[in-house]
Order: C-alpha cells, then structure tokens, then sequence
C-alpha cells in the first residue's frame, strides 16, 4: 500500500538544544535505516518549514503506524496520512 504522509514537527521552546539535537540525530538514524529497507522511498522538505512530505511503501495501515510511532520526533509531530491508488489515467 502506498501513502502520502505530512509531518510537522513541533518541538516544545522550552526544549533545550542538548535535546532537541540529541532527538534529530537519533530521527535521521532511524529514517535512514527505514528508507534503506525500502519502505520510505520518498523524503520531500518543505520550504522554510520544519515538515516534510514523504511516500510510504507498506503493506498495511499498521504497518505504517509502526514505522512512524518508531520515529524518535514522533511525540513531536502533527502527522496527515493520505492512502494512495494507483490512477487510472497514469502512463506505465
């Protein structure tokens, strides 16, 4: 199955850097080693926010809910999942 997810990270301004920096590190640690399983084919960043929009690739709605509750930001986040289907119009 194929979803488009939104994430908007929202970290507290209270948030010292320590941590914050600490959070981002282990976040791109964990993308990585999701994207390299081929699960999260696409990462967009979009312009002059701290979000992004990204392509998942996995057989479930669960599955997706596994892979982002996994993230390390996820506390953080404001996630919006659309599921994807293939369009009928779309050239091979």
């Amino acid at each position: 199955m194929q979803f488009l997810v939104r994430m908007d990270v929202r970290l507290p301004h209270d948030m010292s850097q320590e941590v914050a920096d600490d959070l981002r590190a282990r976040e791109r640690e964990r993308a990585l080693e999701i994207q390299r399983s081929g699960r999260w084919p696409e990462l967009w960043r979009i312009v002059g926010q701290y979000a992004n929009y990204s392509r998942f690739d996995v057989a479930s709605g669960d599955e997706l809910h596994e892979l982002l509750s996994s993230l390390p930001l996820f506390p953080y986040m404001q996630i919006e999942v659309t599921a994807l289907t293939r369009h009928p119009s779309k050239l091979d």
